[in-house]
């Protein structure tokens, strides 16, 4: 480290001065002053991160400045920790050859980039074999540091030990690369410095390259695979620091060089490429020493609760439909996807400089394949290239159409032309964007066969995208502050285009087997597309995002070249594209008056296709696990049902035909106990024949008559529903007030979710619930340990043995990361989504047991729950209950409405906001 890089350095620590203190110590106290000299160590630690911390406060994007600074207070403390152990406590009159020590900083150390808490990582080498000297020295060094509370990383090893160990030992080798005298002997430095890089690194270029990137992509993996994870992970997440270190030690490998900015020099970066690698690094540092401080540890994941707070120590503030925590991990995005763009630009060039070194010296070295022309491109490799420097500038058009190409053709892009395209991104101006060929072009690449995914995302790394369209440029690198969506904006619009070029494929018929059919009967398919690329385009603008995003749509669409139906048909999809999910997941799919309003909403077989496709990819795209078979089936059933009442213009078989047809089909499943069939309609009302399928209404019937025989007061049945996704809990009761909040109760305690829930009461007084129930990860419970559980739970609920609130207020989130979030309670009734029920929609952050929270509260209410739909979207829930009044009627606006919707949201808040009848 070039110590003149650091400003202001007595301001962090005085050598001298602290020096002069220790020695006093020392002389006068003896052996016994050793806990003075730690205190007066341990003070001028303190100050200096306390003048750090300070410069950070006041400079929060001075990255390197403050890590510089960090490595400069540890060197100062180990250079007088050193001077002290070998002149007062081990002092040598005639030292030997034998008794020399260097102390070599290495990893983020040696490279001068220690953020507040980073360990300190130090090797000690010697001539050759330790003298006890040495050790001794080395012991009394370790300790001091140990006694200032310092996380230390060490190694003690003699200089051929050191050379031996780099040759077999990646870490090693990597440790010396980076590697920085401190202190002690300078000669023993420079000498392990020559013999690593004459006797290791000449001769293993090719085998360190593969490791570290074979190293690199298992890191990638391990962190989750996408630079737009919503918590990234500093250090080692894709697109971070370690990143950066991986392109640094590859150039230090291969060309020696000893700052990054001469990897400019070897021709491994431009000048503009090198900056943007400067001001991504500085600003990642800045982050990573923020969270240190915050955390008062070493920490690098970017969690939610440290998002908000750095985002205000940066000073990032709120903007109309950006909060500021948006807008820091915005350009926290975009500085991972710029780290991204130089990472492929880097390897691609080093792919080339390497394949090259093997051309030249292999048996091969005089064959030479002959490239081809495509469009006056050179083709050569798989690579497409462009001719010449000025080759975008005589027709920037031709920055669409390298794109285009490269998919078209199944072809990588060269690594110089990757720089022209992005260094010429700004020569797209208005001109460009309604040229009828660019348009043409940039359809043809975003419908393309082969995978419009990557090259999108290669035309979005490139800055081409963005500025081709403009308001998607305005998405690029935009987060959600949720837990729900988890990538950012640009992130999840390539992405559902890509599932939905799967889809077409039919490479997903078995997760989606109604959109892959659905989606071969569409009659544009260049809707379905550009519908994709367009449904999420004005999210951050400030207001309803559908909205806005169709009068983009209708803006957009006839300049891609799509015909006035066309545009119509897209600015509606991307108007509704949240319709559908909406219905299924928030309304009783079995109630007509749902059917009937849905497939009044779409008006047509067209849109219902592609709305159909465009949900299914929409969902999916938000990020693993989002997608689930009970979802599917949810929207699957909607589907069929509008599909046959937009086709038919009415629904095939009435309300009456209907429960008939059921109870024929149910009698056959029950074979020997078919009179249960004829029974159970005297019992049921229509809606438990029309809501139920028929395997479970056989079931329910069974279970009743086994209870009403035995003289059970309530029964509990627990089966695997493999095409749902979930565990259905039957519970079979005489009724009683409050039953249904109870068994909610019962089930949360067992460590279930109520993804839905279905009460039905027979005329004599029985209770007939099912629950379909899902463990915090939302996949069924299985093993029988839980499905005891849930039963013991239920009957202690219903028998009062459980004290169910005092319990459920104990239970801890089921994902700690939601306690960062604030999510305002909404209530909303709707009287015209169901002709029999009022429908209530909650809207809160998701905590532990909210629904039994909301279910005594209606409860509390004189209200009865006849059904809840119940949907989680990261830390906020949204919770749907069909109810009415104790005589079976709907509530209307009033007082009583105003009484309940308070109970609700009192309900939604903490457990000790909870209304006391809750308690």
């Amino acid at each position: 480290m070039n110590q003149g890089e650091v400003p202001r350095q007595r301001a962090i620590i005085d050598r001298r001065q602290v020096a002069g203190d220790i020695a006093a110590l020392a002389r006068d106290g003896g052996a016994a002053a050793r806990p003075a000299i730690v205190a007066v160590l341990r003070a001028a630690l303190d100050r200096g991160r306390a003048e750090l911390a300070d410069r950070l406060e006041h400079s929060p994007s001075a990255g390197h400045e403050i890590t510089r600074g960090h490595s400069f207070l540890i060197d100062q403390m180990v250079r007088i920790i050193h001077d002290h152990v070998t002149g007062h406590d081990y002092p040598l009159a005639n030292p030997t050859d034998a008794e020399r020590l260097s102390i070599m900083a290495v990893g983020g150390y040696g490279r001068a980039e220690m953020a507040p808490r980073s360990d300190v990582d130090i090797a000690f080498v010697t001539p050759g074999r330790r003298t006890a000297w040495c050790e001794q020295v080395i012991e009394a060094i370790l300790y001091y540091l140990w006694d200032l509370g310092l996380t230390v990383g060490h190694a003690s090893r003699s200089a051929d030990e050191t050379i031996r160990m780099a040759a077999d030992d990646l870490t090693i080798r990597t440790a010396l690369l980076e590697s920085r005298f401190v202190w002690g002997d300078r000669p023993l430095h420079d000498e392990i410095t020559r013999r690593f890089r004459s006797e290791i690194v000449q001769e293993s270029h090719q085998e360190f390259v593969a490791a570290k990137l074979a190293e690199r992509n298992a890191r990638h993996e391990r962190m989750g695979g996408s630079r737009y994870v919503v918590e990234p992970n500093v250090k080692d997440g894709k697109g971070g620091l370690r990143d950066l270190h991986t392109l640094y030690w590859i150039g230090k490998y291969l060309h020696g060089v000893r700052r990054a900015a001469e990897l400019v020099d070897a021709g491994l970066f431009t000048r503009a490429e090198y900056r943007a690698f400067r001001q991504a690094d500085s600003f990642l540092l800045a982050v990573r020493c923020h969270l240190h401080v915050l955390a008062g540890r070493a920490e690098d994941r970017l969690t939610f609760d440290m998002q908000r707070a750095i985002a205000e120590r940066m000073r990032f503030n709120p903007r109309p439909g950006k909060s500021a925590v948006e807008r820091f991990m915005q350009f926290y995005f975009l500085q991972a996807k710029r780290v991204g763009s130089l990472t492929g630009v880097f390897l691609a060039h080093l792919e080339e400089e390497l394949s090259a070194r093997r051309r030249r010296t292999g048996l091969l070295a005089a064959f030479t394949a002959r490239a081809r022309s495509l469009n006056g491109y050179r083709v050569h490799g798989g690579r497409i290239a462009a001719p010449a420097d000025d080759w975008f500038r005589k027709d920037p058009v031709r920055l669409v159409e390298l794109f285009q190409l490269a998919q078209a053709h199944d072809l990588d892009i060269h690594p110089e032309t990757r720089r022209l395209a992005a260094r010429d991104s700004g020569l797209i101006r208005e001109e460009v964007r309604r040229d009828a060929r660019a348009n043409a072009l940039f359809l043809d690449l975003l419908t393309g066969r082969n995978d419009p995914e990557s090259s999108l995302r290669w035309m979005n790394e490139a800055g081409v995208l963005g500025r081709f369209i403009p308001d998607f440029g305005r998405v690029e690198a935009q987060m959600q502050f949720d837990m729900y969506h988890h990538y950012t904006v640009d992130e999840h619009t390539i992405r559902a285009i890509g599932l939905l070029a799967r889809v077409e494929r039919g490479e997903l018929a078995a997760e989606h087997p109604r959109a892959t059919r659905i989606m071969g009967e569409v009659e544009s398919r260049r809707v379905a597309y550009v519908a994709a690329l367009l449904h999420d385009i004005a999210k951050g603008r400030g207001g309803d995002h559908s909205e806005l995003g169709a009068g983009i749509a209708l803006r957009l669409c006839p300049r891609f070249g799509l015909s006035v139906k066309e545009t119509e048909l897209t600015a509606w999809l991307v108007r509704h594209h949240l319709l559908m999910s909406r219905t299924a997941f928030k309304r009783d799919v079995s109630d007509p008056k749902t059917v009937e309003d849905f497939a009044g909403a779409v008006g047509g077989l067209e849109r219902l296709r592609h709305l159909a496709v465009l949900t299914a990819v929409d969902i999916r795209a938000v990020g693993p696990g989002t997608w689930n078979s009970w979802k599917g089936q949810l929207l699957g059933t909607l589907y069929d049902a509008a599909e046959e009442r937009l086709r038919l213009g009415h629904v095939r078989h009435g309300r009456e035909e209907r429960v008939a047809a059921k109870r024929r089909n149910v009698a056959a499943l029950l074979g020997a106990d078919a009179a249960l069939a004829d029974a159970g309609t005297d019992g049921f009302g229509d809606a438990f024949w029309i809501a139920e399928s028929e395997q479970v209404i056989a079931a329910n019937l069974r279970a009743l008559a086994a209870a009403k025989a035995d003289g059970r007061q309530a029964a509990v049945a627990c089966a695997l529903d493999a095409d749902r996704g979930a565990t259905l809990v039957t519970v079979i009761a005489v009724d009683q007030p409050g039953l249904f909040f109870r068994l909610a109760g019962g089930i949360h305690l067992a460590g279930g979710n109520i993804i839905d829930a279905r009460i039905h009461t027979t005329s004599d007084g029985w209770a007939v619930d099912n629950f379909l129930v899902q463990n915090p990860a939302g996949l069924p419970l299985a093993e029988e340990a839980q499905l005891d559980r849930i039963r013991k739970n239920i009957v202690d609920a219903l028998s009062g043995a459980a004290d169910l609130a005092q319990r459920l207020d104990r239970r801890p989130l089921a994902d700690q990361r939601a306690g960062a979030f604030r999510v305002a309670p909404r209530v909303t009734f709707d009287n015209a989504a169901s002709g029999r029920f009022t429908v209530v929609e909650v809207v809160a952050l998701d905590r532990p047991a909210l629904l039994y929270r909301l279910a005594r509260a209606l409860f509390d209410s004189g209200l009865v729950v006849h059904s809840a739909h119940i949907t989680a979207y990261g830390e906020r829930a949204s919770d749907t209950f069909y109810v009415t009044n104790l005589r079976g009627e709907k509530i209307f606006p009033g007082e009583r409405m105003d009484a309940v919707e308070q109970r609700l949201l009192t309900a939604s808040g903490d457990a000790k906001e909870q209304h006391p009848a809750a308690a």
